[in-house]
């Protein structure tokens, strides 16, 4: 382990050294972040997940900055230009931007302008002017440097060549440009102009067609918003500073006198700032607000999926699911409690014959009874809203609950979806999805790449190695954290798993599906290639209903088994005892089992599953209806207090799903009554929230909405309203048993046919 990095993350998290030595140690040896987090609190001091991938996040920075530091010293002793002091500034250097500003002047270049110079014999020249600026006489100097073989024609070009020269040693100069490069993050300032004959092409930029804001202080969303119409060639966009302010930095710094000479060094950093500096630390600047952009972004994607896989599931229940639609009718599906595909049909409620509406009821209720459905899943999309309106009307007095289907067409054609169900259409297995989804979001959602979930800010625009990593981290920690069912759980689900991953997820299941059920998480030893380090990091993740011992379908780790069953035995009971009897459970003294490798956060998490064995950490499901009458936009109007359901968090708002099919827009501004700067303050994603329709605009199919107590009705959100492309998400809730189906009289029909005779 590299002491100084030790350090230096201990210092920038404000933690002991030791904390970050423990923490990486279990790294090396292949723990994961979740294993780590949930049972190694001793070793770590109990450092959260947050803080166990910052540690392994900075250990990766500082180890690519020690490998660049070691091609830089490299590269300078080949070539002979390595010295004392130059070693000693690489060494010191903290930063990759400090280490690459102390490498810019020996870097190999390209043939520039001063290199040209240089080769003319001019460096002398230079030398001489930098030197003397209060006394040397330029042009009679510059003469004598003046030689047609050479191709110098006078002194004028003979200065011009000097000016060159000391040009690039300005643009070089590692002070300079730590000054200018703060000079740009404190007054630089983001322009956006629209192109030549592109307005009305680019007219969804059209909020930047003439756009400024500070550099320092840019959203997030703003900055990839205008990178976006760069990109796609209807913006340009620069970042820019008063020349008047960067050259009264940089001048003093090189203009040391006064007369001709100290005039032309005055010139030549005008020219480097303009040809060569300038343009460098804002091509910097650029990468830079760009990197800092991206981070806000995936964070913002990243705690939006957190919120979304860890959605309240319905549970297993025999489901109904519906993939709404009209003219292709809806498709219907019915699942069994672990998600098997049993049945499917299609059936066209929204059809304009009222024999054939009748004829969807009588399907639809024939197939409640005879799977004995106990809960009916139904898609968001295209007739969705029409959709619940014909089951609602058939008085069933089971959950009907609109659910979120953005993905589900992309896991339907998706590989994973073909193995499940080869002989099924892309409608089936969409349906499944949709009613699978509602059972378990999570174990369904892992199935899908996240980005095609909905839930991002432009995240097409960021760095996607960045995106993936810390998407894989969210699903990995919401996996881990709720625990995966190990008799039921897909090979996807599995693979999220701590220690585990693709390949031995796929021998879990081949082992499952040749040998039947696990008995016990010892078991698992037995599977192909599942070593002892993997059985370490996966075993405590893993539930087994009715396992082969008590604390199986727990998340006590088997390694703490033995410790529970010698408080068992000191208490004259069994571990089945303590699972049952809250009685025994307080009379356990957690100091007497303290040990060295077992301490007390430890023992108080054990004692917390023995209480609650397998615990789900996911809030109860709760009921959720979309107002009745409103489906579609053209019913809304400025005033209506509507439910809904935040299907999107952006830096600029939140996307609330009302059920007309296109999301309204809750800007930040009318968030709450309070100044708030970040949207997650007030909002999480599928929170249930009431809210106040501002402005509807049909046209350009935008939708405002409030959530303040008393907000302005007709008046626009302030700020551009630039919006992430993101399918509508939607969902539902339900807390109560579900009860057998009971058909009543379907008195809804008169009212149908009373319509198609009108």
């Amino acid at each position: 382990m590299n002491e100084a990095h030790i350090l230096k993350i201990a210092g920038e998290l404000k933690i002991q050294p030791r904390q970050v030595l423990s923490t990486a140690k279990l790294f090396a040896e292949g723990a994961t972040v979740p294993f780590i987090a949930r049972y190694r609190k001793e070793a770590t001091g109990e450092l959260d997940e947050v803080a166990i991938t910052t540690i392994r996040e900075r250990m990766i920075g500082l180890a690519d900055l020690d490998s660049r530091r070691e091609t830089i010293l490299k590269s300078l002793t080949e070539r002979n230009l390595l010295t004392d002091q130059l070693q000693a500034d690489i060494a010191a250097a903290d930063s990759v931007t400090r280490l690459e500003d102390i490498y810019l002047p020996f870097r190999p270049k390209r043939r520039t302008r001063a290199m040209i110079a240089k080769e003319q014999g001019l460096e002398p020249l230079a030398d001489l002017l930098f030197q003397a600026q209060s006394t040397a006489d330029p042009r009679a100097e510059a003469a004598t440097f003046v030689s047609a073989e050479k191709g110098v024609a006078d002194a004028a070009a003979a200065l011009a060549g000097a000016r060159d020269i000391l040009a690039e040693r300005v643009s070089d100069d590692a002070k300079a440009r730590a000054k200018l490069r703060e000079l740009y993050w404190n007054e630089g300032v983001v322009k956006s102009k629209v192109m030549s004959d592109k307005q009305e092409a680019g007219a969804k930029f059209k909020d930047y067609f003439d756009w400024s804001e500070p550099a320092g202080r840019i959203p997030s969303h703003r900055l990839l918003a205008i990178r976006r119409g760069e990109t796609e060639g209807f913006l340009m966009m620069r970042i820019s500073v008063e020349e008047m302010s960067a050259l009264a930095l940089l001048e003093p710094l090189f203009v040391t006198g006064q007369g001709p000479a100290a005039e032309q060094i005055r010139l030549a950093v005008q020219d480097s700032f303009k040809r060569l500096l300038g343009p460098a630390i804002e091509v910097e600047l650029r990468m830079e607000t760009k990197k800092r952009a991206d981070t806000e972004a995936i964070r913002v994607f990243a705690d939006n999926l957190r919120e979304l896989l860890l959605a309240s599931p319905l549970g297993s229940k025999n489901m109904l699911a519906i993939d709404p639609g009209f003219r292709t009718g809806c498709k219907i599906v019915c699942l069994d409690r672990q998600g098997k595909l049993l049945h499917n049909d299609v059936i066209y409620p929204t059809a304009s014959s009222a024999g054939e509406i009748r004829e969807a009821a009588a399907a639809l209720l024939s197939m409640i009874k005879k799977y004995q459905i106990e809960a009916i899943a139904i898609g968001n999309g295209t007739a969705g809203r029409e959709t619940e309106a014909f089951v609602k009307a058939l008085k069933l007095t089971l959950p009907i609950v609109m659910v979120n289907e953005s993905g589900a067409s992309i896991y339907s054609a998706s590989e994973v979806a073909r193995e499940e169900f080869p002989t099924q259409d892309l409608t089936v297995r969409g349906a499944v999805s949709i009613g699978r989804r509602l059972m378990d979001p999570l174990a369904e959602l892992v199935k899908l790449d996240p980005k095609s979930i909905g839930v991002g800010q432009y995240q097409h625009d960021v760095e996607q190695g960045a995106l993936k990593r810390s998407l894989d981290d969210v699903v990995i920690s919401c996996v881990n954290g709720v625990g995966v069912e190990l008799n039921t759980a897909s090979k996807q689900l599995m693979a999220y798993v701590s220690g585990l991953g693709p390949a031995l997820a796929a021998n879990l299941v081949s082992y499952r599906n040749e040998n039947g059920p696990f008995k016990s998480r010892a078991e698992l030893k037995k599977v192909p290639r599942l070593g002892e380090k993997a059985f370490e990091q996966a075993a405590g993740f893993l539930r087994i209903r009715d396992g082969g011992h008590p604390l199986d379908s727990s998340a006590v780790h088997p390694e703490r088994y033995e410790l529970v069953d010698r408080m068992a035995k000191d208490l004259n009971c069994s571990v089945s005892d303590l699972l049952r009897d809250a009685g025994l459970r307080q009379k356990i003294q957690l100091p007497k089992y303290v040990t060295e490798a077992v301490g007390l956060p430890t023992l108080t998490d054990i004692l917390g599953e023995l209480a609650k064995p397998g615990r789900d950490p996911r809030q109860k499901f709760e009921v959720f209806s979309f107002q009745s009458g409103v489906e579609k936009m053209e019913d809304l109007k400025p005033g209506m207090k509507l439910p809904g359901i935040v299907t999107n968090v952006t830096a600029f708002g939140a996307f609330v799903d009302i059920g007309v099919h296109q999301d309204g827009l809750v800007h930040v501004s009318q968030l709450s009554d309070r100044f708030i700067k970040d949207p997650s303050e007030v909002v999480k994603v599928s929170q249930k929230v009431t809210v106040t329709v501002t402005e509807v605009d049909l046209p350009r199919k935008r939708i405002a909405l409030s959530m303040k107590a008393a907000p302005v009705i007709g008046a626009s959100s302030t700020g551009p309203r630039t919006s992430p492309s993101a399918p509508r998400p939607a969902g539902g809730g339900f807390n109560r048993p579900a009860q057998p189906a009971k058909p009543a009289a379907v008195d809804w029909f008169t009212a149908a046919m009373s319509k198609n005779k009108k």
